[in-house]
């Protein structure tokens, strides 16, 4: 008996050991550029309940409002700083002509949403309602111009009724809508997926477009336009290239990249709750390719820029899965798992690493679509653990970026494996390092032990997103299930830090 128990107390211990693994990290203290606070941005589309039923609600509904604007979706939203907002597409900008989203809202026009349901769209939600929206969230605007159904004449006049602080119809105009002040909106999209659904068009017939209607597209005083190309496709290197090679670098501020995380395809992309080890570990293969995209249009438009003035702007991203049973499938309404928080830190870190070219990024979208912050359901609303990633890494925003050297174990599923960690690091105004750290691996608690150079610091405090599975979710009957705790697995050894990640896990910890 006595023997049985000896060898089950080592097969324990081998079990344990097993179970444990280590990884190395390195953290240089130089740092030469910053990581722009617009990686963290937005995305808000008239689709499904993001704006109608989301932002905008019906006058009666039971919440704090100002005038329509769900006030306590907006304090949710300040809490984490959003940086920017990208309205009104997506595919629905390339449909939308602004002047019916303007004055007297029982005067304006209705439409037909065709690309997201086949709704009725009444135009109650227009540009003064969302740059209220952006003023409640202390937010930048980035406006999406329609280009594939709109003309030249349409968006240079829209960039007025914006900017222009002076005499003129479209200034005259805002003003008897109730804004005589400019608004003086920086950030503008030419386009969105000209490619698919803003137009169909070859790379070489948008960048003759983006000349078109970018040059009357005016810098007004005071309003100096940031305006962006519309970019390639997950791996369509060649929109990339004709795109850097045809436009004119000083009439881009930026060129963006659209990637989804699709576990399955794009007719069966699987559903947002129900998956086994197997699906998980494709679907963290496929965010991980962002790392791989990035890098590659990256190198493309190093040949044309060296000087990286152009930013890679990933203006959309996130994990796509099926719609949940018995929803309008127009409407992209999914649920958001553990697996989705991971896939938002390691996305996250992907693009600190790459902060030297990645300057702005809009998830998608904000509330009650694709992989949303926030969920609502009448007067109930619910902080996703989406959120609670976007809460842990705002402490990078305009930070100093520090460069590191990871050493990661693998995680394995079948034939095919992953690195099981991934990391950023940098470095705030007050002299305090941050490093965000995600471990991947469903059955390994990973310890990982990180050589700071040139960086001086006496305590470490961190705090962790972790749950008892990935499948595990937030409801409006439980919605504090996945959340952030404070964590205690960090320590120093010497100057080395020594951090043990728990399976499946965002820690960010915080240097002193």
């Amino acid at each position: 008996m006595k023997k049985n128990l000896t060898f089950l107390v080592l097969l324990m211990i081998m079990h344990v050991a097993k179970a444990q693994t280590t990884a190395s990290l390195t953290v240089s203290g130089k740092s030469d550029h910053q990581i722009s606070r617009h990686i963290y941005g937005h995305f808000s589309e008239h689709l499904g309940h993001c704006i109608y039923g989301g932002f905008w609600v019906d006058s009666s509904l039971n919440v704090p409002k100002k005038d329509r604007i769900r006030l306590d979706v907006v304090d949710a939203l300040k809490k984490i700083h959003i940086p920017n907002l990208r309205w009104p597409g997506g595919c629905f900008a390339d449909e939308y002509h602004w002047r019916d989203g303007i004055g007297k809202r029982s005067d304006r026009p209705k439409m037909v949403n065709t690309n997201w349901g086949g709704v009725t769209e009444d135009n109650s939600f227009g540009t003064h309602e969302f740059m209220e929206l952006c003023e409640l969230l202390h937010t930048e605007p980035y406006i999406s111009a329609n280009v594939g159904s709109g003309t030249v004449e349409e968006m240079s006049k829209w960039v007025e009724y914006f900017n222009f602080d002076g005499t003129s119809p479209m200034s005259k105009l805002r003003a008897e809508n109730g804004h005589p002040a400019p608004w003086k909106v920086g950030f503008w999209g030419v386009g969105n997926e000209s490619w698919g659904c803003g137009g169909n068009m070859t790379p070489e017939f948008y960048a003759g477009q983006f000349r078109r209607y970018a040059t009357y597209a005016r810098d007004y005083p005071g309003a100096r336009l940031k305006k962006m190309a519309s970019g390639a496709s997950d791996f369509d290197y060649h929109w990339t290239e004709v795109c850097m090679k045809e436009i004119p670098l000083h009439m881009m501020w930026g060129l963006s990249l659209h990637y989804y995380t699709i576990p399955g395809d794009w007719g069966h992309k699987g559903s947002a709750t129900k998956f086994d080890e197997k699906e998980y570990f494709t679907t963290m293969r496929k965010c991980l390719l962002m790392d791989t995209l990035v890098t590659k249009h990256s190198a493309v438009m190093d040949k044309y820029d060296p000087k990286k003035s152009v930013a890679l702007a990933v203006d959309e991203w996130g994990i796509w899965t099926d719609v949940e049973p018995g929803t309008n499938p127009g409407f992209l309404y999914q649920q958001n798992s553990l697996r989705d928080a991971l896939i938002a830190a390691s996305t996250l870190n992907i693009f600190n690493n790459h902060s030297d070219r990645v300057r702005l990024a809009n998830l998608a979208q904000t509330v009650n679509v694709l992989q949303s912050l926030i969920l609502t359901d009448k007067e109930k609303l619910l902080l996703t653990p989406t959120y609670y990633v976007f809460d842990l890494f705002q402490v990078h925003m305009d930070a100093a970026y520090l460069p590191i050297q990871l050493n990661s174990p693998s995680y394995t599923n079948g034939n095919e494996s992953i690195p099981a960690v991934n990391a950023s690091a940098s470095k705030d105004s007050t002299g305090a390092v941050h490093i965000s750290f995600v471990n991947l691996d469903p059955a390994k608690k990973i310890t990982v032990t990180a050589n700071l150079k040139d960086v001086q610091w006496k305590t470490v405090s961190g705090q962790v997103l972790s749950s008892g599975k990935y499948t595990d979710i937030n409801t409006f009957e439980n919605p504090n299930k996945v959340k952030t705790a404070t964590f205690n697995g960090a320590k120093k050894q010497g100057n080395d830090l020594v951090v043990e990640l728990p399976a499946t896990s965002v820690v960010v910890v915080t240097l002193k």
